[in-house]
């Protein structure tokens, strides 16, 4: 048995999960009303399949949104492939769930934001919920502002 439980890793576990379940209900039933989302993910991901030419414009991270026009949304145990439309030209995308940095709903000012071990100065995995829209950017539009965020860390509740 370990000598702690891993909280950090069952957290991005729980909302990698939410965002499967979430995927899977507008795969079947469609975006229901203003919803729509902003999906930041990395574009070296090992699994994370894009078009070469996205991957040379976007070669760390892309944000990608899921609004008026997708098609294809086919949502698997390990990612989602979904086709968007990026300047009249349709291209499809394959995105590991654990590619995701961040996953916005701004119609309800809901987000998840996770961090890498990379993007920390310690060891821990750790992830962050977001309970306002954050500050995003639409990949082919100009930046929108949102307001400022309030963020609740997992380290406010650790000992």
């Amino acid at each position: 048995m370990s000598q702690t439980i891993d909280y950090g890793n069952l957290m991005h576990t729980a909302m990698r999960g939410l965002i499967k379940s979430v995927l899977q209900d507008v795969a079947e039933r469609g975006l229901p009303g203003a919803h729509h989302f902003f999906i930041t993910f990395d574009t070296t991901h090992p699994d994370a399949q894009l078009a070469d030419w996205l991957s040379d414009r976007y070669p760390g991270e892309m944000t990608v949104v899921m609004q008026h026009w997708y098609e294809n949304l086919l949502v698997g145990d390990e990612g989602f492939g979904v086709t968007l439309n990026f300047g009249d030209s349709p291209e499809p995308l394959y995105i590991p769930y654990d590619a995701i940095k961040t996953f916005v709903d701004p119609s309800v000012e809901f987000g998840l934001r996770f961090e890498s071990p990379s993007d920390e100065e310690d060891e821990e995995h750790d992830a962050e919920i977001v309970l306002t829209a954050d500050e995003v950017e639409e990949a082919d539009a100009p930046e929108e502002v949102k307001p400022d965020a309030e963020i609740v860390s997992l380290d406010s509740f650790r000992k």
